[in-house]
């Protein structure tokens, strides 16, 4: 099992991501059979809310995570809720699940991503450039 600070989480709808403010955050590849992946954010008491429906509704969340430090590229997980935990300020919201993409895959999403804006050739090309970059988070699809 491998441990990694959890730089930085959201969750990825389909129109829009939702940032989770991290106090603190943990992320573990428990390098199973399954290759399963557990993420722990501890943040803000104004989520619970948000996680108590996500999770009583018991469906997969895409989360996307940057690992270590800003600098990284995201890594995108395909996780569930297995635990919320409220304190007195703060949540607990533990995620299980797996990697979706490997973060050397940012570039094949980021092009997806602006193909399926509609962008083509010249215009393609600089966008590319300018958020390659970047690395603004993407939006994408679940499977």
């Amino acid at each position: 099992m491998k441990s990694f600070k959890l730089y930085s989480l959201d969750v990825v709808e389909d129109d829009a991501s939702v940032e989770v403010p991290l106090v603190d955050g943990l992320i573990l590849n428990k390098e199973d059979e399954r290759s399963t992946w557990l993420l722990e954010a501890y943040t803000d008491l104004s989520l619970y809310d948000y996680f108590k429906k996500i999770s009583e509704q018991d469906r997969d969340i895409i989360v996307e995570a940057v690992i270590t430090k800003k600098e990284n590229a995201p890594a995108y997980f395909q996780t569930k809720i297995c635990s919320l935990t409220k304190f007195e300020k703060h949540i607990s919201v533990l995620f299980e699940g797996r990697i979706r993409r490997n973060k050397s895959d940012y570039s094949e999403l980021l092009l997806e991503n602006l193909l399926q804006k509609g962008l083509e050739g010249p215009a393609l090309l600089t966008e590319f450039r300018d958020k390659i970059k970047s690395k603004p988070k993407l939006k994408i699809k679940s499977k």
